[in-house]
């Protein structure tokens, strides 16, 4: 049986072959192993409970480029609480720490690439931190190996961490999207989602475009005539702007 030390206390922890995880039964410190080595695993707080996450989602609907409404009319149906394993990087580059930080798992959910890891959160995920029953424990699958030749600098420190997110999906329209809300910061992440439609901004604009063209060969032949049908089309094409923006 293989032995290596314990990355708290120093003691000799034995492993199985193909052992993940492994306890210290000198310190109770938990392990992960890796191809790469072994080292603690951490853990974020959730700082968002569901309803929190649900006032995320409607202020980051109520963008001004999400379609109109959104922010009131999205069904939200799911919303799942889960950790996330990403691997954490400590690389030397050019002399300053960079931290990488990348997915364990194979992932199509959006943002898992650019999740950050506030310093000074992680706490180190042994026997005395407890996971309330209802958050999924995502296990990880990627070795930390297949991120080593593609990252720059040296290496100082790698880690696993178990990153809080709220998965949830709404349908909007009869159209089905699906959100990740970083449950630590509360930024949230999406490849789709509905948007305003530019059109009927468009016809405004080229309208009063026209409108102020026409005008400038008016004022051309004759200023004042020019100058009263510019005076009188400014409030209709803002009232026309407003009207566009408060139904679209």
């Amino acid at each position: 049986m293989a032995t290596i030390k314990c990355t708290k206390c120093g003691a000799p922890v034995e492993i199985e072959p193909g052992a993940k995880f492994v306890k210290c039964t000198y310190c109770d410190s938990q392990m992960y192993i890796d191809k790469s080595g072994a080292g603690f695993f951490y853990i974020l707080d959730f700082k968002l409970d569901e309803t929190s996450a649900t006032g995320v989602f409607r202020r980051w609907a109520a963008g001004s480029v999400m379609a109109k409404n959104l922010d009131k009319e999205a069904k939200i149906f799911k919303a799942i609480p889960q950790y996330f394993p990403v691997y954490m990087f400590k690389r030397d580059v050019d002399g300053r720490e960079v931290v990488y930080v990348e997915p364990a798992k194979s992932t199509s959910l959006p943002g898992m690439h650019s999740l950050k890891i506030p310093p000074g959160d992680i706490k180190i995920f042994d026997q005395h931190y407890k996971i309330p029953q209802h958050i999924q424990v995502i296990q990880p699958e990627l070795d930390m190996l297949a991120y080593f030749n593609s990252l720059p600098g040296k290496p100082k420190e790698q880690a696993l961490v178990y990153f809080p997110i709220w998965y949830m999906e709404y349908n909007y329209q009869g159209q089905i999207y699906n959100v990740v809300i970083d449950a630590s910061s509360g930024e949230v992440f999406a490849d789709r989602f509905p948007t305003r439609g530019s059109a009927p901004y468009m016809v405004v604009a080229v309208a009063g475009f026209v409108l102020y063209a026409i005008y400038g060969l008016v004022a051309w032949w004759n200023l004042m005539v020019g100058l009263i049908a510019m005076g009188i089309t400014v409030p209709v094409i803002f009232g026309t702007g407003y009207l566009v923006a408060k139904k679209w």
